[in-house]
């Protein structure tokens, strides 16, 4: 049975996905606002999965009270901290529960995060977490033993279409289809000339593109991603528009640009959809499709 977001990705429409950041602690009452604020103005709601090595609530918990708070949720599951038994049996577990989307992350450094003397796991990489779930689906684990009872998911990848060099990159996007990815959510894009050469050499493979938006807050955070994220490149114009804005008023240009990029992307057919990453300002995300004549 398709899931609402896999009839959404399949209906042609312009599919808005976003992200929730789990709480550092138990207090769920934010994030139990942010889903109320979104269930019914996106598509689908992300929950990161110890994003940036931080370590939070976990994406499964949070799915299931978005579940329960009756959103569209996708799971975000990482390679960096569970092996691949721990990795079936949570797939496993948010079958059972009516989870059935799924983001399948390779993730990020330990060194990035708050728990720089943790131990990195990564057995298994991205395109095998895809490849998983597909030998999920078909009634078997990974070790050629039966299920009973077997799993479906709509399940997806990354990619990072502003990467220099870019050709590993398109190795990595190919590879993941070839495993099984159905969409693809994709890191930041800013410089949509950049991904529109992106799209032309998507455009061949049978998928859907989610161009990945996240909101801009000041100058120095555009010049810390810079410098910080890999395969993120704001270009110096946004930089400097974000540096313009009145004292006070920057959250409120970086509304504008991505409402801009938004509409630009939409209005263009550039791809199938985006993907909004306000990072912590989950309820600006209306401000935002707001912005981008999305309502």
């Amino acid at each position: 049975m398709a899931t609402k977001f896999k009839e959404a990705l399949d209906s042609g429409k312009f599919v808005v996905t976003s992200e929730l950041a789990p709480p550092k602690g138990t207090n769920l009452d934010k994030f139990k606002h942010h889903i109320e604020l979104l269930k019914d103005k996106v598509d689908a709601m992300n929950v990161t999965d110890h994003q940036s090595s931080v370590m939070r609530y976990p994406s499964l918990g949070g799915c299931m009270l978005v579940k329960e708070m009756g959103g569209e949720v996708i799971l975000q599951m990482t390679c960096r901290d569970r092996n691949r038994l721990a990795l079936q049996a949570d797939l496993l577990f948010a079958s059972s529960r009516g989870i059935q989307n799924v983001l399948c992350l390779t993730g990020d450094s330990i060194v990035l995060g708050d728990h720089k003397d943790a131990k990195s796991v990564f057995d298994m990489d991205s395109s095998q977490l895809l490849e998983t779930v597909r030998t999920l689906e078909k009634g078997k684990d990974l070790g050629g033993n039966d299920l009973d009872g077997a799993v479906s998911f709509c399940a997806g990848a990354i990619v990072t279409p502003e990467a220099d060099p870019l050709e590993p990159q398109l190795i990595k996007f190919e590879k993941k289809l070839d495993a099984g990815a159905e969409f693809i959510q994709t890191q930041a894009v800013y410089d949509l000339d950049r991904f529109k050469e992106f799209m032309k050499y998507a455009e061949q493979f049978n998928t859907k593109i989610l161009a990945g938006i996240i909101l801009l807050t000041s100058a120095p955070m555009a010049r810390f991603m810079n410098k910080n994220i890999a395969g993120v490149s704001v270009p110096q114009d946004l930089i400097e528009e974000m540096a313009a804005a009145p004292k006070g008023q920057a959250i409120k240009r970086g509304i504008e640009i991505a409402g801009r990029m938004i509409k630009q992307i939409h209005d263009e057919k550039m791809c199938h959809g985006v993907h909004i990453m306000a990072i912590g300002k989950e309820e600006l995300v209306p401000d935002i499709m707001a912005a981008a004549g999305l309502n």
